[in-house]
């Protein structure tokens, strides 16, 4: 039974080993990306909102290359699909409300 711990922890010793480089890169980008915006980024989130009102009014929206309107095609999914999502966790099923 002792030589099944050993063996054992010493495979989970070398799992975190292996492991730790990549989890050390997920915390970096974590910290990055999943930060809410600071006070100090409010007016550049408001220009880039007045931007894409613009861009609708003017239409400039027709000049975009085909590689950023499937970029942009895909981040609007993204955010439809994460709002579906919690949705979903709020209600607590799949379809519908509990009445």
């Amino acid at each position: 039974m002792a030589g099944v711990a050993t063996k054992g922890s010493s495979l989970i010793n070398r799992l975190l080993v292996q492991a730790r480089p990549q989890l050390d890169v997920f915390l970096k980008y974590a910290k990055v990306e999943l930060t809410p915006p600071t006070p100090g980024d409010i007016p550049a989130i408001r220009q880039s909102i007045g931007n894409i009102v613009k861009s609708a009014k003017t239409g400039s929206y027709k000049n975009l290359s085909v590689k950023e309107a499937w970029l942009n095609t895909l981040v609007t999914a993204e955010v439809i699909f994460w709002f579906y999502i919690g949705e979903c966790i709020g209600k607590r099923h799949l379809v519908g409300y509990n009445v």
